[in-house]
């Protein structure tokens, strides 16, 4: 078994969907992946495990975030793994699912999102940087949500938008550093989570009736956008959102 050591990335909820697809794509270029989880430790798991099997290197973090010292709690974790070498790639990817419209988003709920989805990358990031080497990334997955009305997701889109900010914020500070900030957002992409939502009558079809290019989104989509974010061909690439939703309400399509 080979064991890549290159570059050291933090995978944040990496132990299913999106992160587990990210982690596994970067793992596959010689990347060393720590895989953050929360609850999901038989996922974090089979994440870790499905990278050494294709010859990568892994390691589970664990840390529940959006809760006091969940960021101390995590770099304890990843200090660990590091073992005084520094950190190349920062993925932001663990985030809470909408919580649904105004009305029925409870201050619990609301205050949830924002902890997990604003608040724990935020003070990820601040963590991450003295650790982080010069011309490292950051990348962020965000969300299409941000660029449409869907009130269905108000508080969650307003989380995303706040990432997207953060992006543009920290970009601009960190140049200097060589660090690139970008953001990723997806579109209505399946994953073994979130699959039964699809199996709703119609709504697959809506969806993708919606979408440019006439299908859902997988992971493996979205982490491909990631992979090449954290590459050196994206080097000149900084403070921006890429929409990767295959072109999700673009317009009337006829």
């Amino acid at each position: 078994m080979t064991h890549h050591t290159d570059r050291i990335a933090l995978v944040t909820g990496a132990s299913r969907g999106i992160g587990q697809a990210i982690a596994t794509r970067l793992a596959a270029l010689e990347t060393t992946v720590i895989v953050h989880f929360g609850t999901d430790r038989a996922g974090a798991a089979a994440t870790v495990e499905g990278i050494e099997r294709g010859g990568g290197a892994a390691f589970a973090v664990r840390a529940e975030l959006g809760v006091e010292g969940d960021v101390e709690a995590l770099f304890e974790g990843v200090e660990a793994v590091l073992a005084g070498r520094p950190l190349d790639i920062l993925v932001n990817n663990a985030a809470a699912a909408p919580a649904g419209p105004l009305g029925v988003t409870t201050q619990a709920d609301f205050d949830r999102l924002f902890a997990v989805n604003v608040r724990a990358p935020y003070f990820i990031t601040e963590r991450a940087l003295p650790l982080l080497r010069d011309g490292g990334r950051i990348i962020s997955i965000s969300s299409a949500a941000t660029r449409m009305a869907n009130a269905s997701q108000t508080s969650f889109a307003m989380t995303k938008a706040a990432v997207e900010t953060m992006t543009k914020t920290l970009a601009n500070q960190l140049g200097p550093r060589g660090i690139t900030v970008n953001a990723v957002s997806p579109g209505a992409t399946r994953t073994p989570t979130n699959g039964a939502v699809f199996e709703v009558p119609g709504l697959a079809e809506q969806i993708i009736g919606m979408t440019a290019l006439d299908r859902l989104g997988e992971p493996d989509d979205v982490a491909d956008v990631v992979a090449f974010l954290a590459s050196d061909s994206a080097r000149w690439i900084t403070g921006q959102t890429l929409d990767a939703s295959g072109g999700l309400f673009l317009g009337p399509r006829v």
